[in-house]
């Protein structure tokens, strides 16, 4: 037996906090979470934006409206009584609660009354009808208060200039209090959100997942397995009510199938054991010789033939329920492959053809030691009754390595292959293209193949192997 090593894989890393955040990220209830954070979040920051832009427009606009009055009334007053009336109205102006700003200079510069401890110089040399906005200082309880506010000026006849103005301190501080309010409801939105995907996490998608894993036990074969009903009458429930009905009907349909599957071939297999040992009888006992012996011995074949057919059928259904698992233990592929390799190695160089053995090993997976053993020999002998190609033995390849955590066991020949249309078909129960007709077998080799994988959790692929064909088993790795 040659062997040559086969480069695997590198044991794929265990997941990390970025790969356990990632599939936190590919559930609903974040997904649903994170939208309704943004969604209420961008809605709550437009509403903010908008409303503060309303009020600082509307306050603004009160304060250019108050500007206008107070220049009005003043130069009203400056008319009536000149400008020491103007200053008596101005300290009347002062003197209030609301009092805006107010501030009147002699042609020189010289401040002659008003409540504003400082100005810039450009202040007062801006007469146009528009308020411009200027830092000042007022005097507030004796101290000097830098501030922010819109204020107008205007010349008098004499050359004196008055500046009316009002402080935005309001217009700032209503702007904060729209920010905090945006501050608090964002810190609102996000304790929702994690409400909403506490809520989501634990009473939706627990229901959920307690479907998808009664959903993998059926897909498994066991078909014994229900969805719970709570008792709400919520369409969860309806929904479990509906599936453990139609679960109950496929149950029953399924167990008279197998039962009527598993009696024909256990009440035909005696009968037909019984019918091999008379003619091996016969043919002991006789000293028949030409075609009375001829007939003897085609019917022994036949009848073995007949009994391993009935044999695998009987396999294939218990495998199917699980019956034939009887123990999970510790299996090293590599090793079986080996004893497989081999076993038909001789076989392979009688027929004039090769077993090659490519094993990383050891390689440890999880199951039943002597199903895996069926399975891979049943590939091999496959592979060398249909992998020849005009009368010429196949060469048989046996891999087995490791890939993304997972044991992967290949078996490849340089035959004709199998048309791609034809590919699906191969491991249904008595599947026999029309190029292997001519062969022994009933069909049912990659039928129990395809049961014991799906026994073990794992799967089966049909690849080309350029030329020939290749089945890859892939295995879970056990822990």
């Amino acid at each position: 037996m040659s062997a040559a090593p086969l480069t695997g894989a590198m044991p794929a890393e265990a997941p990390g906090r970025w790969t356990a955040l990632k599939r936190l990220f590919r559930t609903t209830a974040v997904r649903l979470s994170l939208l309704y954070l943004v969604v209420f979040t961008a809605f709550s920051l437009f509403l903010v934006v908008a409303v503060t832009h309303d009020a600082t427009r509307v306050l603004t606009r009160q304060i250019h409206e108050a500007i206008d009055a107070d220049v009005e009334a003043l130069q009203e007053q400056y008319r009536d009584g000149g400008i020491l009336r103007l200053i008596d109205a101005l300290d009347v102006r002062t003197r209030r609660p609301d009092a805006g700003l107010f501030y009147v200079v002699d042609p020189s510069g010289n401040p002659i009354a008003g409540n504003v401890a400082e100005l810039p110089p450009s202040a007062l040399a801006d007469l146009t009808d528009d308020p411009h906005p200027i830092d000042y200082v007022r005097i507030e309880d004796g101290r000097d208060i830098r501030h922010v506010a819109l204020v107008r000026a205007f010349a008098l006849d004499n050359g004196f200039r008055v500046l009316v103005g009002r402080d935005i301190g309001e217009r700032e501080r209503l702007r904060g209090v729209f920010r905090k309010a945006f501050r608090y409801v964002a810190g609102l939105m996000v304790v929702i959100a994690g409400l909403t995907w506490w809520f989501l996490s634990r009473r939706v998608l627990k229901r959920i997942d307690q479907v998808s894993a009664a959903s993998r036990r059926i897909v498994e074969g066991d078909l014994s397995g229900r969805l719970a009903v709570t008792g709400s009458g919520d369409e969860f429930d309806r929904l479990a009510v509906g599936l453990n009905e139609m679960l109950e009907r496929i149950g029953e349909l399924m167990g008279g199938v197998k039962g009527v599957s598993d009696a024909i071939a256990h009440d035909l297999k005696t009968p037909l054991t019984r019918l091999r040992n008379r003619a091996e009888q016969a043919l002991l006992a006789s000293d028949a010789t030409g075609p009375h012996r001829d007939a003897l011995e085609a019917t022994l074949e036949e009848s073995d033939a007949l009994i391993r057919t009935f044999d695998a059928l009987l396999m294939i259904s218990r495998v199917e329920a699980g019956r034939a698992f009887t123990a999970a233990d510790p299996v090293d592929v590599a090793q079986v492959a080996a004893e497989v390799a081999e076993l038909y190695e001789p076989v392979a160089e009688d027929e004039g053809g090769s077993l090659t053995l490519a094993a990383s090993g050891p390689l440890a997976v999880r199951g039943n030691r002597e199903l895996i053993a069926q399975a891979l020999t049943n590939l091999v002998d496959n592979a060398l009754k249909h992998g020849r190609r005009d009368d010429r033995a196949p060469a048989v390849t046996i891999s087995v390595g490791q890939e993304a955590g997972r044991a992967v066991i290949r078996v490849a020949d340089d035959g004709p292959g199998v048309p791609e249309a034809d590919r699906g078909r191969i491991f249904e129960r008595f599947t026999r293209l029309e190029a292997s007709r001519t062969t022994p077998g009933s069909g049912l080799g990659l039928a129990l193949v395809a049961a014991v994988v799906r026994l073990h959790k794992g799967t089966i692929a049909v690849e080309d192997a350029r030329p020939g064909l290749a089945l890859v088993v892939s295995l879970p790795i056990a822990a």
